[in-house]
């Protein structure tokens, strides 16, 4: 079993790191990297770099693939290698993922048209403008694709989806090793819990970014 993680600049590392750390274990797993050519890769934060052991070209028939998301996903919207190479894997694939933003590459990949989604809060409506069904849900699976969240969402994408290929227990070890256990010093992490004038503040910076 091959686990293919796209890697592209100005990817957000957790995005990546989160279903890496679930997924990694899986019986017969081997995880790799993988980018428009090999090599490190930075994250948005440009402090960080990922190294992508193998370029697109390298990686043909993964089983698993993993799209993070990050500021730099709105530069891959049209970045023809990415597409090119999603849509090629995807014919056989058995799961193809995404975290966050990450679905907005799927769905511009052509992947995700008429499906349920999710994505980061601020990019359902992208997600729904390209073709998906949105859903607010943390975890959607549609068929053979699985989408996650928001940034930390990814590591419950990366545990639901080794409970489905690898029963209960072995996800629940996983769970246990990583003590994921969160018990949150504030209660902010939705739009819909956090302050009104935080919320304001998000969609601002969003705004400014694009």
């Amino acid at each position: 079993m091959q686990i293919a993680i796209a890697l592209y600049e100005r990817f957000t590392s957790l995005d990546a790191i989160g279903p890496y750390q679930t997924l990694k274990s899986l019986p017969g797993a081997e995880t790799v990297f993988v980018a428009e050519q090999a090599g490190p890769v930075r994250d948005e934060s440009g402090t960080l770099a990922l190294v992508a052991d193998k370029s697109f070209a390298e990686v043909r028939r993964p089983d698993i693939v993993v799209v993070p998301g990050g500021p730099g996903q709105s530069d891959q919207m049209e970045n023809e290698p990415l597409l090119d190479w999603l849509r090629a894997v995807d014919a056989t694939t058995t799961w193809t993922t995404s975290v966050c933003t990450g679905s907005l590459a799927l769905a511009a990949a052509g992947l995700l048209e008429g499906r349920r989604a999710t994505s980061h809060w601020l990019a359902l409506p992208e997600l729904d403008r390209l073709g998906a069904r949105s859903t607010g849900e943390r975890v959607v699976f549609d068929g053979k694709y699985v989408t996650g969240a928001g940034v930390s969402a990814g590591i419950d994408m990366g545990l639901t989806l080794a409970g489905k290929i690898a029963g209960d227990d072995h996800a629940r070890v996983v769970q246990l090793m990583t003590e994921y256990d969160p018990q949150p010093p504030y209660d902010a992490g939705s739009p819909e819990k956090a302050p009104a004038h935080l919320v304001a503040i998000c969609r601002d910076r969003s705004r400014a970014e694009q």
